[in-house]
This record gives structure tokens, sequence and C-alpha cells, in this order.
């Protein structure tokens, strides 16, 4: 099993020197990768959940790949329609290059309808939007010229380059938990990427996903002093003993990559940075990262 976890690039606990610490801790215990949230903007919605600052994500991936040395850097997720698709397709192919091919790249369709109104995206398209986002990303990042239609709807050669590391593209999870992401991920997707899934759903979802096809979940890493005993317990929320029995599950049902998350998802829970680390430092440690990592 290989582990990732979510970097909270959001709210008032972080900055440049703590996202930095971060990198750094999960580098050092042994995770295959961090990934970052995205918002282009930060509605009121929006920043209910994640409170500003925000730090962008495309601009602190390219920054990470400068500051890391092993690590895969990745989005978790980019929403696909917020930024033209030739722009995303050039600066996540850039980044990829910069970083020696370390990049995946997460994509959803997003659910922030004030920021859909303010960047004049319409949300009843978002889906297909993605889609289009989606091929155009797997054109450009395979071969040097693609075309696309312009403006006018005269079809325009674009040149591309740097083409990325990774052949034949950088990993390509989609996010989302409902069947439209899980259809996305076997259409267009090299992985499937859902955010604190139900057991039932892992189990379902897996077996939905077609050969060769990632399942990448993200859960909880909240351990507990004493177990929880509510039926409803979230996949990585409880004693340590109940996360290895989560963990066990997932390898069960197929998942290659767990990504945790130490985020309550509520600000008024969130913790410090500092004690966020020591969740990173602790989960290398009882997961048996580094031990993995040098079998």
């Amino acid at each position: 099993m290989k582990y990732g976890i979510n970097l909270p690039n959001f709210g008032p606990q972080i900055d440049p020197d703590g996202i930095l610490a971060w990198a750094s801790a999960a580098e050092s215990v042994g995770f295959d990768n961090i990934l970052l949230s995205d918002h282009v903007v930060l509605t009121d919605d929006a920043h209910r959940r994640s409170p500003a600052p925000f730090y962008e994500c495309l601009a602190t991936l390219s920054w990470l790949a400068g500051q890391t040395d092993s690590i895969r850097l990745g989005s978790g997720v980019l929403i696909g329609s917020h930024r033209h698709p030739a722009h995303l397709a050039h600066a996540t192919a850039t980044i990829d290059r910069l970083s020696g091919g370390r990049l995946i790249v997460g994509v959803g369709v997003g659910w922030t309808a004030q920021a859909f109104d303010v960047l004049g995206v319409p949300f009843h398209r978002r889906g297909r939007m993605t889609d289009a986002t989606l091929e155009t990303l797997r054109a450009a990042w395979s071969s040097e010229t693609y075309e696309t239609a312009g403006a006018s709807g005269t079809p325009r050669r674009v040149h591309g380059g740097p083409l990325p590391v990774q052949t034949p593209h950088p990993p390509l999870w989609i996010g989302g938990n409902g069947p439209a992401a899980l259809d996305r991920s076997n259409r267009l997707g090299t992985g499937w990427h859902p955010l604190h899934p139900s057991r039932q759903l892992c189990t379902a979802g897996s077996r939905a996903l077609d050969e060769g096809k990632e399942f990448v979940p993200r859960i909880y890493f909240l351990p507990t002093d004493t177990p929880i005993e509510s039926p409803n317990r979230p996949l990585g929320y409880g004693s340590i003993e109940q996360i290895h029995t989560d963990i066990e599950f997932l390898t069960e049902v197929g998942a290659s990559t767990v990504v945790l998350d130490t985020d309550p998802g509520d600000q008024r829970l969130r913790r410090s940075t500092a004690h966020d680390l020591e969740l990173v430092r602790y989960a290398g440690e009882v997961l048996g990262m580094r031990a993995e990592a040098t079998v």
C-alpha cells in the first residue's frame, strides 16, 4: 500500500513555512504523495469550508517542485472547468517536467455555485466542460502538437511543450463520489479518487472500475484514544486498531494508494500546523511507511 496525505493549503493556520514543513515532514516519513486543494476564487460558500488565505494550487505545486526531492505532488482536486483547458494542460505539463515526473493531476467537476457565477462558467454544464478539459489534457500531454477549435469555430493547431516526463502522461485521478465520477474515471482517467467514501461505496465503486483503473480513496486520519462505537464511523476515524482494520479493508477491495486527511472538516475543530505535523509523523510511524518503502 502507498500512502498520500492531503496538505491543507488554506486557513489562518497555514503559511509558506507551514506548507514547506508539511511537505518536508511527509517526504521524510515516507509518504508517496501530497495533494493540495483547489479554488480559483474563494466565494462565501467555499470560504465556510476552506477559509482564506487560500494558496493557489498550481502555483504552490510549482514552488514545492523545487523544494522537494522524491515525494509526488498533486491536486486533490482541480476544478476542471475553472481554467482554460489549454492553460491547464500547459501548466501541468510544465510542473511535471520541473518536478522530474512527480505530478499527480486530480480533477473534479466542482460544487461551489457562487464561484462558477464569478468566473462566468455555467454551473449546469460543468460535467460536459470537465470532460472536454480531460480530453484536452490527454491530447496535449501526448503530442507536441494538438488541434482544438478556436472561439471562431476554426480548428487551430497548438504547439505543446514541454511534454510531461511521465508517459503516456501523469496520473489522472477523477474526484467525486457519484456514478458520473466513476464513469468519467473509466472513460478519461487513470484512477477514481472519492472523498471520505463509506465502506459500501468503496466496495461497489471498486467493482465498477474497469481493469487497470486505480482505486485511490481519501479517508480521514483522525486517531482517537479509545475505539469509536458508532456504526457510521467514517473510515480513518477511530483507534489505531480501527484505522489498521480500515486499511486492511481498503486493501481487500483493491485500493492501490490511500490518501489520508487530517482536516476534520469543521474549521472550529482545526488544529495548529504543529499539531498536524505531529499527526503526519505519527501516521508514518504507525502505518510503517518508511519500513515499507525500504522493503
